[in-house]
């Protein structure tokens, strides 16, 4: 079935200064990169955002300014609250502030119940007309939602997409056996991207993009054109770099990837801090030995 939303999703970082205050010019610049080097999407205040760090009118501001440089392309804020009702509150936000959707999480910290979550989703579905990608990282927020709860999940129209990040591969298959082609799914882990393009996947909710915008629209486009083994040899160039997004320090390790690249800096908000020492000098060294091995990429 056609879907809503396929392609690329950089989850993009958000701009700081060196303050720690919103640099939304900056963010709003990297944006307008992120979609001029091919980009389908952006996806704004995810956990490479930031969000938990930012309150609800930052997340509103942040909005507003990729809106203004998106065009045509969509820009789906993250909705990932403590509470069901500050979920439903931020996705009418989102719809006033003119989102074309939002990638919405369980609640945060308390780990509900299959009933819980099913009830978390359904009720923030029907506060915002907005379309909904469901996110769903067992791994890094202890509930896991299954194909069994996509199957009940898939009477509710405004769900269109899923992003799917449960580090297992086989989930994908379990999900499309189970629902088909209902809900267009997007990979959102960095180093199984190409395996789940393989497997069917309509997308990629990308990290590392947002330092290498063209590798990974490369990937994507070629895996799409079923050009697999010029896709094999981008990704597996780009496999020790797609690795620091799979990390509790991601955000840490991706920003180091922007400076380094000059397309941004290392400011993040505590309590994060920049990387030192003997971390910052190892991943460094990743960014350092894939420059230096960069490869040539095909015409887009």
């Amino acid at each position: 079935m056609a879907h809503l939303w396929t392609g690329v999703f950089p989850a993009v970082t958000t701009k700081f200064h060196a303050d720690e205050s919103l640099d939304l010019a900056a963010t709003a610049k990297h944006i307008e990169w992120q979609l001029a080097c091919g980009a389908d999407g952006i996806i704004v205040c995810g956990s490479l955002g930031e969000a938990s760090t930012l309150v609800a009118d930052e997340k509103i501001a942040i909005l507003k300014a990729a809106r203004e440089v998106a065009g045509s392309k969509p820009v789906l804020l993250t909705v990932a609250e403590d509470s069901t009702r500050a979920a439903c509150a931020l996705a009418q936000a989102a719809y006033a502030a003119g989102a074309d959707g939002i990638m919405l999480l369980p609640a945060m910290r308390y780990v509900s119940d299959e009933r819980e979550t099913l009830n978390h989703y359904r009720q923030v579905a029907q506060a915002s007309p907005l379309p909904i990608m469901i996110y769903n990282n067992p791994v890094a927020y202890g509930v896991n939602i299954t194909p069994a709860m996509y199957q009940e999940m898939a009477a509710e129209p405004k769900f269109v997409a899923i992003k799917e990040s449960s580090g297992d591969i086989r989930t994908l298959t379990n999900v499309i056996n189970a629902v088909g082609s209902r809900f267009a799914i997007f990979s959102g882990v960095d180093d199984l991207a190409l395996e789940s393009l393989m497997m069917g996947a309509d997308g990629w909710v990308a990290g590392l993009v947002v330092a290498f915008p063209k590798e990974t629209v490369a990937i994507y486009r070629l895996a799409k054109a079923g050009n697999w083994e010029e896709a094999r040899h981008i990704y597996r160039w780009f496999a020790p770099l797609l690795h620091l997004d799979v990390s509790m320090k991601l955000v840490q390790n991706l920003k180091l990837c922007e400076a380094m690249l000059g397309v941004g800096s290392e400011h993040v908000r505590a309590p994060r801090l920049p990387l030192a020492g003997s971390e910052r000098e190892r991943v460094t060294r990743i960014i350092e030995d894939a420059l230096a091995r960069r490869p040539s990429l095909p015409e887009q």
